[in-house]
């Protein structure tokens, strides 16, 4: 059994405008399970500001950057108070806490430098709509257009790595386009990458907060002109 308190393990929930009894739930579950919690707050329209508790960092951006840069204002800390390993979390429920030792165990017996949770390894770990998982296929050839990896789960927010990786990247792409910079940066600096089972539970807020057509061709055009002028 894997016991989060033996490693000091950062779990990074950046967040924009969402619902405050959901962070609170969620931050609540992390540190209920000996997680270190960094929230970052990306300029919310309603300031995210959760009661202190032990081992629990808040930190809010002045203006909006989008969530690569959250990310890397949560990780810069995460490696500023020691972290052993660091997870990235979404803050609009799709994730669950219980995945986390799965990601975590791979880094721990030094198989991975980097895990990513893929809700397509296993049937009956997502209920995403047809839609959506055209989306997300798109999004793996755009992956393998750019990376040369094809994943089963190109757009998955549930990661984990080791502080080794931690320290290598360096999140450039503010806004969601830094998912595939993400997997640039893996192949850059020859990390060692596994995917592994997760559960991705879409809710009528989350599929509010998610994926659009728009936004998926905006990260392709991000990405583009990120590789013309590389």
């Amino acid at each position: 059994m894997l016991n989060p308190t033996d490693d000091n393990i950062f779990v990074i929930l950046p967040v924009f405008n969402e619902e405050p009894g959901l962070i609170g739930q969620i931050v609540s579950g992390l540190l209920q399970q000996g997680y270190r919690v960094v929230l970052v707050d990306d300029a919310s329209a309603k300031k995210v500001m959760l009661p202190p508790a032990n081992h629990l960092f808040q930190l809010r951006h002045a203006v909006n950057l989008g969530q690569g840069a959250a990310l890397q204002t949560g990780i810069a800390l995460a490696l500023k108070k020691n972290a052993d390993y660091l997870v990235t979390f979404d803050a609009d429920g799709q994730h669950s806490i219980a995945d986390i030792p799965a990601l975590l165990l791979p880094l721990r017996e030094k198989k991975a430098d980097i895990t990513l949770g893929s809700r397509f390894l296993l049937p009956g770990h997502h209920n995403a709509s047809w839609f959506r998982q055209l989306l997300l296929e798109a999004g793996r050839w755009v992956n393998y257009f750019f990376t040369g990896f094809y994943l089963s789960d190109a757009h998955n927010g549930l990661r984990a790595m080791n502080r080794y990786a931690a320290e290598k990247i360096n999140l450039k792409e503010n806004r969601m386009a830094h998912a595939t910079e993400f997997l640039l940066q893996i192949k850059q600096h020859k990390l060692r990458m596994l995917e592994v089972p997760a559960t991705v539970t879409y809710t009528d807020y989350s599929k509010g907060k998610g994926q659009s057509a728009f936004n998926s061709l905006r990260i392709f055009f991000d990405l583009f002109l990120h590789k013309l002028f590389e």
